[in-house]
């Protein structure tokens, strides 16, 4: 329905960026993890996301609209782990170098704030919305 698309895009969007929080505190929590079942030390991970289209409802124009946001996949960080020396680790080469996780606090941390405050504008988003629809009724009673 045409009236509640705003809240159906800002659900989805709501939905991606928790995803997003989710991916970034898994990160976080493994900065240190220098053994996964896989092997090797614990891959950083990123979040892509995707526009969910719909086509334009007009017959005469054959655009795409925006419906929302979806996450298009979810993707290792290809950069190699960094190795510090520390020969009595138990994950140490025969060099005594030990592979960590190439993920950087800042750089998580700045992630984290962004998907924080993001999450924030499209809660706005549903609230205000929602006062709006709120009013509307009002008008519609009076």
């Amino acid at each position: 329905m045409e009236l509640f698309r705003s809240f159906q895009i800002s659900g989805s969007a709501l939905t991606a960026e928790k995803l997003r929080i989710d991916v970034v505190a898994g990160n976080l929590a493994n900065m240190q993890t220098t053994r996964t079942d896989t092997g090797g030390p614990y891959r950083r991970k990123t979040v892509v996301f995707g526009t969910e289209l719909a086509r334009a409802s007009h017959r005469a124009s054959p655009a795409f609209r925006g419906q929302g946001v979806r996450v298009a996949a979810l993707v290792e960080d290809p950069n190699p782990p960094r190795q510090e020396y520390d020969p009595e680790h138990p994950d140490a080469d025969e060099r005594g170098y030990v592979e960590y996780p190439n993920i950087d606090l800042a750089k998580e941390m700045t992630d984290l704030i962004t998907a924080s405050r993001s999450y924030e504008a499209n809660t706005t988003v549903v609230n205000t919305a929602k006062s709006l629809y709120l009013k509307a009724l009002e008008i519609g009673r009076g």
